[in-house]
């Protein structure tokens, strides 16, 4: 009887146009998406998540989810065997991708379905410690349980210039502010602000990549100029708004 051996590791390779949209979907196996160049914004039940490029999502197996493209996105797949899957958790999360790890991608999408290439066991290894020693970024826009809240949360979304106070949003709720502050914490892990500035930074970093000036997406998400909003972005993510725009 003739073995066959499953491989530890698949990696593909896919370009993507603007607004170009994965549909919903699901992997047995856990899964890695990277973006060489773009943004991805990939949703599951559970919220959204931002991937910039130089960043990649992890995706536990079994994860429905939608990957919905903001700019041109080169994208970079791996799929991790159960057998060599580094102990990431059950939670999607973003990670920052070291150049070790970035070259470790795009070599593993030519070499991955050659079994018998001696270089491959070497490289699963390296990309597992790779993945454990990645830094988590908070890329992470939840989407509340609570229909009032979620639908004043859509609101927001799409105006995200609207600078209402927490009290406000409390008082459309009829409760007061401190029992939306508990709502916030209890189904979302985070404070009014830190959500608000979390949503604020997703819908930019999807202008940026289209191409929109600093000045018109500081503007438009509430800003009163492009320093304050270059200092938040670069506080949140260590890059400034000029990394994420066509031909940076």
């Amino acid at each position: 009887m003739t073995t066959v051996h499953r491989p530890w590791l698949e990696a593909y390779a896919d370009n993507y146009r603007n607004d170009e949209v994965v549909h919903p979907h699901c992997h047995a196996q856990a899964q890695l998406i990277h973006g060489v160049s773009g943004v991805m914004v990939v949703s599951t039940a559970q919220g959204s998540w931002l991937v910039p490029s130089g960043h990649a999502l992890w995706v536990p197996a079994g994860t429905p989810h939608e990957i919905r493209m903001a700019g041109e996105v080169h994208m970079r797949t791996l799929f991790l065997m159960p057998e060599v899957e580094p102990s990431l958790g059950r939670t999607c999360q973003v990670i920052e991708v070291s150049a070790l790890l970035r070259e470790l991608i795009v070599a593993a999408t030519l070499i991955a379905g050659q079994l018998n290439n001696p270089r491959l066991p070497a490289m699963v290894e390296l990309i597992r410690m790779e993945l454990l020693a990645a830094p988590v970024v908070a890329m992470h826009v939840p989407v509340p349980g609570d229909a009032r809240l979620a639908r004043l949360c859509t609101r927001f979304i799409r105006n995200p210039s609207d600078d209402s106070s927490l009290e406000s949003w409390a008082d459309t709720l009829n409760m007061s502010a401190r029992t939306l502050s508990r709502i916030f914490q209890r189904e979302l892990g985070m404070s009014f602000g830190e959500w608000r500035k979390r949503a604020r930074l997703a819908l930019s970093l999807k202008l940026l990549a289209q191409g929109a000036s600093i000045l018109e997406v500081a503007l438009e998400h509430g800003y009163q100029s492009p320093s304050a909003f270059s200092a938040m972005f670069r506080r949140s993510l260590g890059y400034p708004p000029s990394h994420f725009r066509p031909g940076a």
